[in-house]
C-alpha cells in the first residue's frame, strides 16, 4: 500500500456545524457554508491519487456527496488529538506508507497542497499546513508518531506552537506548507460564497 488521505468531517445537520457562524449569521447560513466547504473538500480530494477515508465526527452518512470509492469510518471518542491519533494508527496498521489528514474547514485548500505533502514525506517525517488561527489544516506522517497528539491545547491558538515543540523534542524532520485561513467565522467566508448565499435567499 502507498498513500492514504484522511478527511475529518461532520454530518450536515442544522445547529451542529459551524456554530460560530451560526451565532453570527444563523443556523441556515452555517449549514449552507459547511455544505460548500464539504463540496470544495470533495472536489479537491477527488484528484488526489491516494486511498480516501472519510471519518465522521458523528454517525456515518451513507448517501451523501462522497463517491463510492471513498471508505467511511467513525472517528473514535475523545478530544481531537485522540481522534486524529487513532485514525493515523488505524491506517498505518493497514500498511499505508504515507498518510495525510485534512479537515473540511479550509476554502483555499487545493490539491497541490496535498500532493506537496506526499512529495515531502518521501524525505521528511512530518508535513504541516499551518492555519492562520494557530492550528493546522493538514498534517502528513510517514510513520505513527502518537506523541504529536498528546499534551496539545486543542482548539486554541497554541496548537501549532505545541506541536512544533513536540517535533523538536522528538528530533523529527518536518516541512511547513503555506499558511491558510480556516473558515470559522462569517468574516472568514469567501466573498463569492457570501454573494451566492445572498442570491439563494432571494429565490
Amino acid at each position: 500500500m502507498g498513500d492514504a488521505l484522511i478527511i475529518f468531517v461532520r454530518a450536515l445537520k442544522p445547529g451542529q456545524v459551524k456554530t460560530r457562524i451560526a451565532q453570527q449569521a444563523g443556523a441556515q447560513a452555517a449549514l449552507w457554508i459547511y455544505e460548500k466547504l464539504l463540496q470544495h473538500t470533495q472536489e479537491v480530494s477527488r484528484v488526489v491519487k491516494a486511498d480516501k477515508f472519510v471519518y465522521y465526527a458523528d454517525e456515518i452518512v451513507k448517501d451523501d456527496l462522497w463517491p463510492a470509492d471513498v471508505i467511511k469510518r467513525s472517528q473514535s471518542t475523545g478530544d481531537l488529538g485522540i481522534r486524529m491519533k487513532s485514525a493515523f494508527q488505524e491506517l498505518f496498521s493497514l500498511g499505508y506508507q504515507r498518510v495525510v489528514i485534512i479537515g473540511s474547514d479550509c476554502a483555499l485548500l487545493n490539491a497541490t497542497h496535498i500532493h506537496d505533502a506526499y512529495r515531502y514525506l518521501q524525505a521528511q517525517d512530518v508535513v504541516i499546513g499551518p492555519a492562520l488561527d494557530g492550528g493546522y489544516y493538514l498534517m502528513g506522517l510517514r510513520k505513527p508518531i502518537p506523541e504529536l497528539f498528546e499534551a496539545i491545547p486543542w482548539s486554541t491558538p497554541e496548537v501549532l506552537k505545541y506541536t512544533l515543540a513536540q517535533i523538536y523534542f522528538l528530533n523529527l524532520s518536518y516541512v511547513l506548507l503555506e499558511p491558510l485561513p480556516d473558515v470559522d467565522f462569517w468574516e472568514d467566508v469567501p466573498e463569492t460564497w457570501k454573494k451566492m448565499y445572498s442570491q439563494c435567499l432571494l429565490k
